[in-house]
């Protein structure tokens, strides 16, 4: 079976690091685009440094970067600079990662990008865009969380803001409004022929996570209670319960006909069975009932009932249940990692470690052509 490419020809430089860009440049990878990733000399990304290791490289990095070729070029050389101006001037996309201004100073901004290569899309990802006073601000993904608001709205018992399961921020809020608005582009630059300067700003993009916040908030509602929103708390049908074991129960019942068939299953009484006005009370009512049993008891409960409710998972055993495909057996190459975005029958030209990258040095970036030719 021959899988289908639809960015094969596509180049792609990119100029960014650690993970919202090249996840991004990743996806462009996997989907047939030919990326070139330019690292300074030395140490390289950040992220190869991390622990664990998969391969020459740490795992992070080896997931994030595989399938793509990488060299070492210093930014601050005139003579280095200008081979990777040359690189961009046959680019199709550029994705860079700087905080605003730096690009520039490089020699390596949209305008210098774009009088080389008039039709380039030039993608830049940023904390908090490319204007205002919080430009330049140095930040991480639970910054731009806690900045925008969202971080705030779910507390534990002491009004505590916890950590959130994953970055939010970089991932829904870099990396896919930067793949999106990049295939948007191509899609416009083949009708029109001009390229353009795409400002990902990824504490502006939260919003999109907080759009029933806004849209309560616009229609009257004012803004959410921390923890007692009907998603974040507030609501015994879309709760965390603890089981017997340590364990934990989600529920997610919040269909009428969910809510009723949980109850049954769980022995509710009636007078609970309505929670509007009291629902303090029936979450520790279903605390108690949930946490009177084991795990165990609980998915063997839940079997086949339409109920939305299920046992808080391990990563191990998501894998046993086959809702995750992790492929260990070729860890010391890195190769063969599927993150699941493309199907099994994947070309096998995608399924390859991260370029010929030596760690922890770098490949300079040769003198001669890098790009096939066209």
């Amino acid at each position: 079976m021959t899988t289908i490419r639809p960015l094969s020809g596509v180049r792609v430089l990119d100029l960014s690091t650690l993970l919202p860009g090249p996840l991004a440049t990743l996806l462009l990878a996997e989907s047939g685009a030919d990326v070139v990733k330019i690292e300074r000399p030395g140490q390289g990304d950040e992220m190869r440094a991390y622990q664990p290791t998969l391969g020459a490289a740490s795992a992070n990095y080896a997931v994030l970067n595989r399938g793509k070729r990488a060299y070492a070029a210093d930014l601050k050389q005139p003579e280095q600079r200008d081979r990777v101006l040359a690189l961009a001037a046959e680019a199709d996309v550029l994705v860079e990662q700087f905080r605003p201004g730096v690009v520039d100073r490089l020699g390596l901004g949209y305008e210098q990008v774009r009088a080389v290569n008039p039709d380039v899309i030039y993608c830049s990802i940023t904390g908090y865009g490319q204007y205002g006073p919080l430009a330049a601000r140095a930040a991480h993904d639970l910054n731009y969380l806690a900045e925008m608001g969202l971080l705030g709205v779910v507390v534990d018992s002491a009004g505590n803001p916890p950590l959130p399961p994953t970055v939010l921020a970089d991932i829904a809020a870099g990396t896919y409004p930067a793949v999106m608005n990049i295939l948007l582009a191509l899609r416009q630059r083949d009708a029109t022929g001009e390229g353009c300067h795409l400002d990902i700003a990824m504490t502006r993009n939260l919003q999109l996570l907080a759009y029933g916040y806004f849209a309560t908030h616009q229609g009257g509602g004012g803004w959410p209670a921390p923890g007692d929103e009907l998603l974040t708390g507030g609501s015994p049908r879309y709760q965390v319960y603890a089981t017997k074991d340590g364990r934990h129960v989600a529920v997610a019942a919040l269909e009428q006909k969910f809510w009723e068939r949980l109850a049954q299953l769980l022995d509710l009484p009636e007078q609970y069975l309505d929670e509007r006005g009291q629902e303090r009370a029936v979450v520790g009512v279903m605390g108690d009932l949930i946490g009177a049993h084991t795990a165990d008891h609980w998915r063997k409960v839940f079997d086949g009932e339409d109920v939305c409710s299920v046992v808080v998972a391990t990563f191990e055993e998501a894998v046993a249940a086959g809702l995750l495909d992790i492929h260990s057996d070729d860890r010391l190459t890195g190769e063969g990692f599927d993150v699941g975005t493309l199907p099994s029958t994947v070309d096998p030209g995608l399924r390859r470690p991260p370029g010929r990258l030596g760690y922890p040095s770098l490949d300079p970036l040769p003198t001669g052509p890098v790009w096939p030719s066209r």
